[in-house]
Order: structure tokens, then C-alpha cells, then sequence
């Protein structure tokens, strides 16, 4: 899947090796799987089948942006970023046709 970052501080952030630790400590090497899963993935359907990850839809004020876990609390959190964003039918994200993400923040948003 192709990434984008929501700017160059936080591409730093997730893909410099130092900056990951830096910034997330013990959690750095689950950061740095969850980059290569997205990475690797074909769609982002493909981060279904991969129960760790738990993608998931976000709801409330990040309507359709979508995360992956982290750590128990803490997410990574993203947009689909193709031009236009795949619906169904329903008006649900086609998860299968999206193979472009915008990568916005991580947090604990609990």
C-alpha cells in the first residue's frame, strides 16, 4: 500500500529508526511492525485478516478515518487517501480497493 504522512515531522517520526525509538520507546517495535504491515499490504483490506493489528473504522469527530492498534491505548491513526475515496454501495469505505493511506497521528484517544 502506498503511505503518505500527514507532514515530514511525523514521517520522521515513523520511519527513522532513532526517531521511532525516541518517540515511542517500548512501543517502537510494535510501530515499526504495524509500518510494515501497512506497507506490505495490498489493500487495506488485507489489514483485516491480521488480528493484532485490529483495523478498525473510527466513529464521532474522525468519521472516516480508520487506526490500528499499537498498544492496548495506543493507535495509529489514518485516512484512505485515494482520489476518490472507494464507497459501496451502503456509503461504507470499500476496504478492498483502497491502497492508499494518509498516515495523520498517533495517540491514545481513550
Amino acid at each position: 500500500m502506498k503511505i503518505q504522512f500527514k507532514s515530514k515531522k511525523l514521517e520522521k517520526q515513523l520511519t527513522e529508526s532513532k526517531e521511532v525509538v525516541r518517540c515511542f520507546g517500548p512501543m517502537a517495535k510494535k510501530v515499526v511492525q504495524r509500518m510494515a504491515e501497512l506497507k506490505a499490504a495490498e489493500n487495506l483490506n488485507v489489514m483485516r485478516t491480521i488480528p493484532a493489528a485490529r483495523c478498525h473504522e473510527l466513529y464521532g469527530v474522525r468519521k472516516g478515518q480508520l487506526a490500528v492498534d499499537i498498544s492496548p491505548n495506543y493507535r495509529l491513526i489514518f485516512q484512505p487517501a485515494n482520489e476518490p475515496i472507494p464507497l459501496k454501495d451502503d456509503g461504507g469505505l470499500n476496504w478492498i480497493l483502497i491502497t492508499c493511506i494518509e498516515i495523520i497521528t498517533t495517540e491514545d484517544y481513550h
